[in-house]
Parts: C-alpha cells; sequence; structure tokens
C-alpha cells in the first residue's frame, strides 16, 4: 500500500470540496465527471492537472474504455442523487435522477477500486423506493453484487475542524478480496471540546456592507487570529469571491430587527415580507429559515445551496458572501469559484453560491481519506 499511486476518480465533482478533502490527505484525482458547467470550470481552474469529462455521466457508456488512460484507480468517490429507485431496474423517465447511483455503480464494476466512498443527505437511510423498498438496502445490495462490503456511518463536519453542524452519511465500500473491518472506517473526530465558531471562521475577512466588495482578490485588512483562519489563507496574500449582495433599504432595516437565533418569522410586522407586486401588503408568508441570523459563537447551522438567502451575518446586517460560505464550508481562500454569484431561477448553471452549499467539506473529506489511508496501511494489503 505504501508505495501504491493513490489515484482517485471523483464522480458528481461538483465544485470540488470532496477531491479537495481527499489531496490534502495525498490522494491524487486523474479523472472527474460533473455536468454543470460552471460548477466544471470552478473544478478545473482548482484542479488543473486532473482530467476533468464536463457533461452527462449517462452517456460515459464504457467508463474504462472511454477513459483507457486512467490507470491504477486505488478509490472512487462522489455523491450522486438518489432519488426514485426502483428494484426492478425500471427507470421513471420524470424522474432523470433516479439513475445516477447506478451510473456511479457502472464506474465501480468497470475500474475495480479497492475502495469507493459516497456522500449523501442522512434522509436517505429512511427513503424508500416507488415499490416500498427501502433505498439503503438497495445500495447495499447494488454494492454486493459489484464486488463490494458497505459500512454506513454519518458524520458530523463540526467534529473535524468545520466551523459548521453539517452531518452527512457516508457510504464506504471495501472490495470484497481485502479485509472488512467496519469499526476502523470511521475517521476518528479531530476537533477539540470547543469546536470552530462562525466568529472564529470570518472574522479575519475584510468587513463589508450591503453592495461592497467583489469577485477579485482584495487585501486582507488584518492579520489571521486563530489557527483556523492561517489554515485557510495558507500564504494567499488576498481573498477572491468576497462581494456582499446589494440589498434594498428595506431589506437593510429588516435585518436589523433580526437577532441571533431570530428569522423573518421573527421580525415586526412592518418589516414582514411582502406581497409580490404589493409593497403595501404582507404577503402572510415567513419562512423560519429565511434570513436566520445564527449565534456567532456556535458553528454555523448546515449551509444549503440557498444560503445565500437562508442566513444573515451573525454581525452585519447582509447576507454572506460566496467567500464566508465557503470559508465555513472550509475551503482555503486560494480556491477560487466561477460562475455567477447568483442566478436566476430559468439560469441552468449552478451559482458560486449553489457550488458552495452543494459540496462535501474539505476537512470533513480530508478526514475521510486519512483515515482511509490508515485503514489500508493497517490490514497490509498486497492486492
Amino acid at each position: 500500500m505504501r508505495n501504491e499511486r493513490l489515484n482517485l476518480i471523483d464522480l458528481f465533482a461538483g465544485c470540488g470540496g470532496m477531491s479537495t478533502g481527499f489531496e490534502f490527505a495525498g490522494f491524487k484525482t486523474v479523472l472527474a465527471v460533473e455536468k454543470d458547467e460552471w460548477a466544471s470550470e470552478t473544478y478545473s481552474f482548482n484542479h488543473p492537472h486532473t482530467n476533468i469529462f464536463t457533461g452527462d455521466i449517462k452517456k460515459i457508456k464504457n467508463p474504462n474504455l472511454e477513459f483507457a488512460q486512467t490507470e491504477d484507480v486505488f478509490g472512487i468517490i462522489g455523491g450522486p442523487p438518489c432519488q426514485g429507485f426502483s428494484l426492478s431496474g425500471a427507470r421513471d423517465p420524470k424522474d432523470p435522477r433516479n439513475s445516477l447511483f447506478m451510473d456511479y455503480m457502472r464506474f465501480v464494476k468497470s475500474f475495480s477500486p479497492k475502495f469507493f466512498v459516497m456522500e449523501n443527505v442522512t434522509g436517505i437511510l429512511s427513503a424508500k423506493t416507488k415499490s416500498g423498498d427501502s433505498v439503503k438496502k438497495l445500495i447495499e445490495l447494488v454494492a454486493d453484487e459489484v464486488g463490494y462490503n458497505v459500512h454506513i456511518m454519518i458524520l458530523d463536519a463540526s467534529d473535524y475542524g468545520v466551523p459548521q453542524a453539517r452531518k452527512r452519511v457516508f457510504f464506504v465500500g471495501i472490495r470484497k478480496d481485502l479485509p472488512f473491518i467496519p469499526d476502523r472506517l470511521v475517521p476518528p473526530k479531530i476537533t477539540p471540546i470547543n469546536k470552530v465558531t462562525i466568529r472564529q471562521a470570518l472574522s479575519d475577512l475584510p468587513k463589508l456592507n450591503s453592495g461592497e466588495g467583489c469577485d477579485e482578490p482584495i487585501d486582507y485588512d488584518t492579520e489571521p487570529q486563530n489557527d483556523f483562519q492561517k489554515w485557510c489563507r495558507n500564504g494567499t496574500t488576498g481573498v477572491a469571491n468576497h462581494a456582499a449582495m446589494r440589498h434594498t433599504k428595506r431589506l437593510v432595516e429588516r435585518f436589523k430587527c433580526i437577532g441571533w437565533g431570530q428569522s423573518l418569522a421573527d421580525v415586526p410586522e412592518e418589516h414582514m415580507q411582502r406581497a409580490r407586486g404589493e409593497a403595501s401588503r404582507i404577503s402572510g408568508k415567513s419562512y423560519s429559515q429565511n434570513n436566520m441570523r445564527p449565534f456567532p459563537d456556535r458553528p454555523s447551522p448546515t449551509i444549503p445551496a440557498s444560503f445565500q438567502s437562508n442566513f444573515v451575518h451573525p454581525l452585519f446586517d447582509r447576507n454572506y458572501t460566496a467567500r464566508e460560505g465557503a470559508r465555513i464550508q472550509s475551503f482555503p481562500d486560494g480556491y477560487i469559484f466561477k460562475g455567477k454569484r447568483t442566478t436566476m431561477s430559468w439560469e441552468k448553471n449552478l451559482s458560486q453560491y449553489q457550488q458552495i452549499g452543494n459540496a462535501v467539506p474539505p476537512l470533513l473529506a480530508k478526514a475521510i481519506a486519512q483515515n482511509i489511508i490508515e485503514y489500508f496501511n493497517s490490514i497490509d494489503c498486497k492486492g
């Protein structure tokens, strides 16, 4: 194991959070597959030595033939959407996502790596197919047929140095000709009792009001104040993707009324959401997950793809910048995000915010990767 090439394939790679974490641990991503053009552009910019296929994975009919130059694949990683399964193998044409897990497993079967790591939301563990069967059991069944034992683990990113309480499920497959010791596949928690907080993650970034900042790098205005900030900077001299959204005066006044732990649902009537096209009338809708101001001295709640509207900055009366979201996800400051910062509903590509919110936090991925290396070293596998 110690002399082997730690080559990876990353499927449904997104902007590259999982690849980044595995590369921190010493792996090399030799192939990435990502359908979205802007996410792929971000991935390509930050991983210039990786061969990237930008397109629909279903169009790759024979992975090991079409990517014959991809040799010595040690592992496959990625997070395919897993809705709409059918145990019979039938695919619902109304839900093109339902076959993506099977496409993931086609790659596993084609390249026969020693391991795979598949990430998903925890809800998949209780999800059912249309015929009422367990999606979790289906995943285990298909992995078994392809030749892998699977261990399922739920990990919280805040236990691994990420300033965010984010629970995700990871299916770790080990090829059947290799020793399978499930307990050793769970990475030990590395975060001390005092987890990294939002304030510790963001306090050194240039202070911006609504409409200030830009995508291009700007100078830091203070020295790093803790180890996490030093790690994020890692030699960078400026911070990019740090542009605050331009808010109306009415919206800023609303934000001022929202305290820590509160949201749009808690503002006085005069600051409530207005009906579309009728500014004088209250819409009657208020969602507790919109414009929530988190506590600064705790890890962040989970950053979703829509975090530009989900959260108000703990200390400023504006939404997060893309860079602040990236910090909370544990991307280093040198990681540059491409594409538009935000998109309209009819635009097909993933914005910077969506790319960041969809990603696996790199520090969480690093912990998994380091543990996998230790696992194979410990079993001294030769095959």
